[in-house]
């Protein structure tokens, strides 16, 4: 079936990208609530939807896990770099900046790094700081803003890999509005425009799969939930539509009303007249 589906043209990640997500996945990681996001997420919904979506870059580097499902299990991966060592014995263990002691993520000789990443629920003052993480045995999380509601209630496929490899993922509805946020905090540099017009170019291209795949109510209650959520994410959303493309703002007009994406955009221009 796997093949099939890569035959039919839906996309799968590269090779090395896919031995590390099938060894996670071998290892234990999905089944204790792991949930892979990025691009090799964004991979996956063409699959889940049912439709055909330009090919994305398959990056499997990163994976976020809600520290308060992770707390609850009682069951441990093996050490995280002993795993990836096997695929790749260069792969080392990579400390956080500000807590040395604590590590973060793993990378090897290329530069191929995988990160594991917590949604912050605190204040502000916890952003950037590492998290426990008792199911990766010793491993820590990186505390990051709107995280956690990227990765509740997740949703499980199948990463089209050689046999296939069960994964879980964000509900796509999810993912399309946290790409609209997070695009907004981009650094501005040329780094960061890049990512941030990738961004934009995956959450247009979800919310319109979504409303042609009659998913519109899901993409409207995820964008309420994230808009009744403070001023940070509404500010967001809000800097986020102004730069959409169009095909993603045509999407959202039949999703949420001409009306509703008309007033934001309006919005956003006095916003940014008043700046300048």
């Amino acid at each position: 079936m796997v093949s099939t589906l890569r035959r039919a043209g839906l996309p799968g990640p590269d090779p090395f990208a896919g031995d590390v997500t099938r060894a996670l996945a071998d290892a234990g990681l999905f089944r204790l609530r792991a949930v892979l996001v990025g691009s090799a997420a964004f991979g996956t919904y063409a699959g889940m939807l049912g439709i055909r979506m330009p090919a994305a870059s398959m990056q499997a580097g990163d994976a976020a896990q809600d520290f308060a499902i992770s707390a609850e299990v009682q069951d441990s991966l093996p050490p995280i770099l002993d795993i990836l060592q096997l695929i790749d014995p260069e792969f080392r263990a990579v400390p956080h900046q500000a807590h040395t002691v604590k590590v973060v993520a793993v990378v090897n000789g290329r530069g191929y790094r995988v990160e594991f990443l917590n949604g912050n629920r605190g204040s502000a003052e916890y952003t950037g700081k590492p998290s426990p993480m008792p199911a990766l045995d010793g491993a820590s999380a990186e505390s990051l803003p709107f995280l956690d509601y990227l990765i509740y209630e997740p949703v499980r496929t199948v990463l089209l890999y050689r046999e296939g490899v069960d994964v879980l993922v964000p509900a796509p509805e999810r993912y399309a509005v946290h790409k609209l946020i997070v695009s907004s905090r981009r650094h501005t540099d040329t780094l960061g425009r890049v990512k941030a017009d990738q961004d934009l170019s995956q959450a247009a291209l979800l919310f319109e799969a979504l409303v042609e795949t009659r998913h519109g109510d899901e993409l409207a209650d995820a964008w309420g939930e994230a808009w009744e959520r403070g001023d940070a994410w509404k500010e967001g959303i809000i800097k986020g539509l102004a730069r959409l493309p169009k095909n993603g703002v045509k999407a959202l007009e039949k999703a949420l009303g001409p009306d509703v994406v008309e007033a934001l955009l309006t919005r956003s221009s006095i916003e940014a007249r008043g700046k300048y």
